[in-house]
């Protein structure tokens, strides 16, 4: 969006202060170039098992793939149960496998089988990609049967192409054969790709069923031990049919119907262009040594071809060409736009924590799906759950203004004494922004103490400290800037003092706009 006039110099200074450019008015950025963000619990318990009913206490074993469908409910595969799942309305149920689970051995676990027919008698084996196609199908990569299943809209389960058997064959219907198809991605003209993971191929199945290999399969083998090899994946760019790759686990179509794959073990984001019949490296790299399956896995944002990975998987491609991944073993969702490379959610570790990007965790997120709204629904595969991530958003005709204005959230706060930009930084009136935040206010000589039921903080004029109290705890921080006296109260600097209070302070410059988040929910 073109940059707003009148006020640029004020917001190039007020930028300076809390030190990030101006992004544009679309998007709301922080200052380490990550889009703001935030992260919640959508369904799961966390619990490894199966039960329906509400979504936040429903469970699910190990769900590895996502699908929004055009009436905003969800669809998942929810893998070592064996079944597609589908939350609604709040509530999760099974879409499609039978309701009683076959147990078969000590593990205690249920297990797969493969049966076509009416979905509610159909039975799967590790389901793990989905999508859908223009009729309202859902397509399956059925990973331990070997096989592309479909759903049909009216309730039917069949089978597309695979035998249950491993292999590689081309052909038609149960002629073609599979090993571990991980993903498939449908095409607007009912064509169906598929990331044969474990043959490292990708494989076309056109309308009609006939399933053609469209790249050169690898012939490179490791040895483990002297006499045990081991037939595993490659890496070349180049010529479609002469493009290798190494267990290629995502894939996702663009706008122009050319492929991104998630190439897991080569640890890169690859593009197919099929007019000009190449296969490119468009993120990510290493090398692949000579006696390792795999490209070694790392974790750097940056320029594209600088970027690393881990084990990416599940793809989405938004209304920008902007590609989502999900980073699995990183933990982390990225986003590859424009040749560079950032982390939407998720560093430092695994976990569970919602919140806001540099708080919130994940555990081995492994797809990602685009709803109408554009917030992003993941796979949380080892946590169990499908997490919601939302987009940060301005309020509605949100716009500059004179004077520096202070968001909480979404919600703009009422500050008696709006902030005041000098020497380079935002300063605010202590009692001012105890009001706006509900914090109780005390006063002694040169000191004032703003309290809420986590914590107290004290800030003495003169001082460039403050005093933070949580609990029977305290600690001191340091400020950018001494507080001082002004107008009968205690003036400090705005960004330091939140992060005090424990929030999370962002800088809108187009629209002169401070925003404070609390960094988990």
């Amino acid at each position: 969006m073109r940059k707003l006039q009148g006020f640029a110099a004020s917001a190039v200074a007020a930028a300076l202060l809390l030190g990030t450019a101006a992004p544009a008015l679309a998007a709301v950025y922080s200052e380490e170039g990550r889009p703001l963000v935030t992260l919640y619990d959508e369904a799961g318990s966390g619990d490894f098992d199966e039960l329906n009913g509400a979504a936040a206490e429903a469970s699910f074993r190990h769900p590895t793939s996502i699908e929004v469908m055009p009436d905003g409910s969800i669809l998942l595969a929810d893998s070592a149960n064996h079944r597609i799942r589908l939350l609604k309305d709040g509530q999760v149920s099974v879409y499609a496998g039978t309701e009683v689970s076959v147990f078969v051995g000590g593990s205690g676990l249920p297990q797969g089988a493969f049966a076509d027919g009416k979905k509610e008698e159909s039975f799967f084996s590790y389901p793990a990609g989905i999508d859908i196609d223009a009729e309202g199908n859902l397509i399956v990569a059925d990973r331990d049967n070997h096989a592309i299943r479909k759903i049909s809209a009216d309730g039917n389960v069949t089978t597309i192409a695979g035998s249950g058997l491993i292999g590689a064959n081309d052909g038609t219907g149960s002629e073609a054969t599979f090993y571990a198809p991980s993903d498939v991605a449908v095409a607007a003209d009912g064509t169906i790709y598929v990331a044969d993971t474990l043959n490292h191929l990708i494989r076309k199945i056109g309308p009609d069923g006939s399933v053609i290999t469209l790249n050169t399969p690898s012939d490179r083998v490791i040895e483990w031990f002297e006499g045990v090899v081991e037939e595993t994946g490659d890496f070349a760019d180049g010529k479609l049919e002469e493009a290798l790759f190494n267990e290629p686990s995502g894939l996702a179509l663009d706008a122009a119907g050319n492929l991104y794959v998630s190439d897991t073990g080569n640890q890169r984001i690859r593009y197919i262009d099929f007019e000009a019949g190449t296969v490119t490296t468009v993120a990510g790299g290493g090398e692949l040594e000579d006696d390792a399956l795999f490209v070694e896995g790392f974790y750097i944002d940056g320029n594209a071809e600088d970027a690393r990975f881990y084990a990416p998987k599940g793809l989405a491609v938004n209304a920008e060409g902007g590609v989502y991944i999900a980073d699995s073993l990183n933990h982390s969702i990225r986003y590859l736009h424009e040749g560079r490379v950032t982390t939407v959610v998720g560093q430092g570790g695994h976990g569970a924590v919602n919140g806001i990007e540099t708080q919130a965790k994940l555990d081995l997120p492994t797809d990602v799906a685009i709803a109408s709204d554009g917030s992003l629904y993941i796979t949380d595969t080892y946590n169990n759950k499908v997490r919601r991530l939302e987009f940060f958003k301005l309020p509605e005709g949100w716009s500059a203004a004179e004077e520096i204005r202070v968001l909480y959230g979404s919600e703009q706060l009422d500050i008696a004494q709006p902030p005041i930009l000098q020497v380079n930084r935002t300063f605010i009136a202590a009692d001012s922004l105890a009001d706006a935040l509900g914090y109780e206010l005390s006063k002694e000589a040169d000191a004032v103490t703003l309290t809420n039921s986590e914590r107290s903080v004290q800030f003495t004029a003169g001082s460039s400290e403050a005093v933070v109290r949580i609990g029977a705890e305290a600690s001191v921080r340091s400020l950018d800037a001494e507080a001082y006296t002004g107008n009968g109260s205690i003036v400090v600097p705005l960004r330091y003092a939140a992060e005090a209070m424990g929030l999370d302070v962002e800088w809108h410059a187009e629209t002169r706009t401070v925003i404070l988040r609390k960094p988990q929910q």
